[in-house]
């Protein structure tokens, strides 16, 4: 499946995530760059905010609820939502829900069981929606990916990434070995948890390491942040990128 035959007549817009926002833009930019090649017009709304997913993590769901609401009010009116995070779309999907149900807020439930189903991680919304696995990307490097915990069980966005990621011009793609085990970030769970999240940290390094990869592509910033925080601080020297800024990368654009 190659890039002409992408979809171009739905409403999409694009939800950054509050962290992408703050600490990598370069990602939801280079989201919107992939799907501008492939023929969709991305519409970024700017009153989207975080999707509440902290406050459901560490138990304060009935908090999240007024960013469930301005979810919805942001995003029902459009055809398809997409964010470059598994975790940000599997909160959506998995979590708004229960949120709306144990408030009570029956009116709120009824928009987000119309709007999480429209919400997709982006290689989902390529591959599933767009029907797209050859983007026209080029990269030349030696790369290793790490399916990150929400996008593999929550989302089962299963090889996915990988369709994507083997159609690029000029990669190496090497597997990475204990590649499903969590990368021990989870959100506050790190800071909860730290000498385990340190210790699973410290393995999946082990193992990136071991695949002599110059990148290593996850499709979460926040994975990639706790990894590659290790990495830097071995000075390994492998780089980290977002799966959105690999498959953006042309020839012409090199990342």
């Amino acid at each position: 499946m190659t890039a002409p035959t992408a979809r171009t007549g739905l409403r999409v817009a694009l939800f950054a995530t509050c962290f992408n926002d703050t600490m990598w833009p370069g990602t939801p930019k280079a989201t919107v760059r992939l799907l501008d090649r492939l023929g969709v017009r991305v519409e970024f709304p700017m009153e989207q905010a975080c999707c509440g997913q902290v406050l459901t993590n560490t138990g304060y769901g009935r908090d999240a609820v007024p960013m469930v609401t301005r979810f919805a009010d942001v995003f029902e009116e459009y055809d398809a939502i997409v964010a470059p995070s598994g975790s940000c779309v599997g909160s959506v999907r998995e979590q708004h829900a229960t949120i709306a149900r144990r408030a009570g807020e029956g009116r709120l439930l009824e928009r987000v069981e119309r709007v999480a189903p429209r919400t997709y991680e982006l290689s989902e919304f390529l591959v599933d929606v767009l029907g797209v696995t050859d983007v026209g990307a080029y990269f030349p490097h030696r790369v290793t990916y790490h399916p990150t915990c929400h996008s593999l069980r929550m989302l089962r966005v299963g090889d996915k990434p990988l369709q994507l990621l083997r159609a690029v011009r000029g990669i190496e793609l090497v597997d990475l070995p204990g590649d499903a085990e969590c990368c021990g970030f989870g959100g506050t769970f790190a800071m909860k948890n730290a000498d385990v999240s340190v210790a699973m940290g410290a393995d999946k390094c082990r193992n990136v390491r071991s695949t002599d990869a110059e990148v290593l592509v996850a499709s979460d910033n926040s994975c990639l942040a706790h990894i590659g925080g290790m990495l830097d601080r071995q000075r390994s020297g492998v780089r980290q990128m977002h799966l959105a800024e690999i498959l953006a990368s042309t020839e012409e654009d090199p990342a």
